[in-house]
């Protein structure tokens, strides 16, 4: 399993594991020490992973960060924990102030759900008040997984995560504003705008009355923007839809014991197939009519969450042999190997057959 894989694993489980969480130690064992093990350091080898680090800062004795990451016996990233309900806003100045003390250059401040990375952008040795790089891993994205690596025990460098770490902070930054901007224009957002399609003067009232123009404009530039890539996705490959050839497919006698053994588990795949499913019905029927229903041996799409208007079947238990199964009008099915989710949109036009039939 990749690290991507890993990652993405991790996260499904530890929304599972949370309400069973109820002390910081906890948060410890069950979230950040198996963190810590994905980033490839063992947390049981002391000449790695030090527990409980003393970070002496000036006649205080003894003051303990977490945890410290290890190499060659020097921390080079210190970890403060907190609870997994815990707020991280007010706890960053006690990172802060293990920082300036050792020789590492990286700190984390975590709750388990929550990952701030920090460093010292603007000043040697002293941390930033922001952190460069943060996450929820419950929410993490495949960008984020990339930068995550970067302090994997394999490649860990401090010049290369230092020299992406300043474009990476305002780059989070600008994205955080643009977020705000785009949901609650700001007066300095709107008067950009204004300015270039106002002749006349900004009053208040003028002010007021582009505040709204300009939030529709971006949410309509955000649908645009996606209705186009979306429909660029759909064209992808459609001159070969012809050549994709059905590939009846019988199952082995070990994956239908399987099956019949295994419980049901909606994966993400499914999920993501589930998507494009309904990205490809969008212009032809409102999307909340496709419906998934899962089962142990196959994932159902339905029409209007109807048995009798089936769209397709999802064949992902194994997801080395993934493939999609379409009705025919005796009701067996034909079968469609896919390397990937993403192949879905090779058959769009199968998609879209199964509902003009079961509409």
């Amino acid at each position: 399993m990749d690290f991507k894989d890993s990652i993405l694993q991790f996260a499904k489980r530890v929304e599972q594991l949370c309400p069973q969480i109820q002390t910081e130690e906890a948060t410890k064992n069950a979230l950040i020490m198996p963190f810590i093990q994905l980033l490839g350091y063992d947390v049981f080898n002391p000449f790695e992973v030090s527990p409980e680090f003393v970070a002496d800062i000036g006649i205080k004795k003894g003051e303990k960060v977490d945890y410290a990451i290890l190499n060659d016996n020097k921390p080079i990233l210190l970890i403060e924990c907190k609870h997994y309900t815990q707020d991280l806003n007010p706890h960053n100045s006690q990172l802060f102030r293990y920082f300036h003390t050792t020789d590492a250059k990286f700190g984390l401040l975590t709750n388990g759900l929550e990952y701030r990375f920090y460093t010292d952008l603007v000043t040697p040795n002293k941390m930033d008040e922001k952190p460069f790089f943060e996450f929820k891993i419950s929410e993490i994205k495949e960008n984020e997984i990339a930068e995550l690596k970067k302090f994997h025990k394999s490649y860990f460098n401090v010049d290369n995560i230092t020299n992406t770490a300043s474009e990476l902070k305002y780059l989070n930054q600008i994205k955080q504003l643009l977020n705000q901007d785009f949901n609650e224009p700001s007066d300095e957002f709107v008067k950009y705008f204004t300015r270039k399609v106002y002749p006349s003067t900004i009053t208040a009232k003028v002010l007021e009355q582009f505040k709204l123009i300009t939030k529709k404009a971006c949410g309509v530039y955000i649908a645009d923007e996606i209705n186009d890539r979306l429909k660029s996705a759909l064209h992808v490959d459609s001159m070969n839809i012809d050549k994709q050839q059905p590939v009846i497919i019988q199952p082995s006698v070990a994956e239908e014991q399987e099956d019949k053994e295994s419980k049901i588990v909606t994966t993400e795949e499914e999920v993501y197939a589930w998507m494009i499913i309904k990205a490809i019905l969008a212009e032809n029927i409102e999307p909340a009519r496709v419906v998934l229903r899962d089962a142990q041996s196959y994932c159902a799409i339905l029409l209007d969450d109807n048995n009798r208007k089936p769209i397709c079947r999802l064949f992902f238990n194994n997801p080395k042999r993934l493939s999609i199964g379409f009705f025919k009008e005796d009701k067996s099915i034909v079968r469609y190997e896919i390397a990937s989710v993403d192949e879905l949109y090779k058959l769009k036009e199968h998609v879209i057959a199964a509902v003009k039939i079961d509409k």
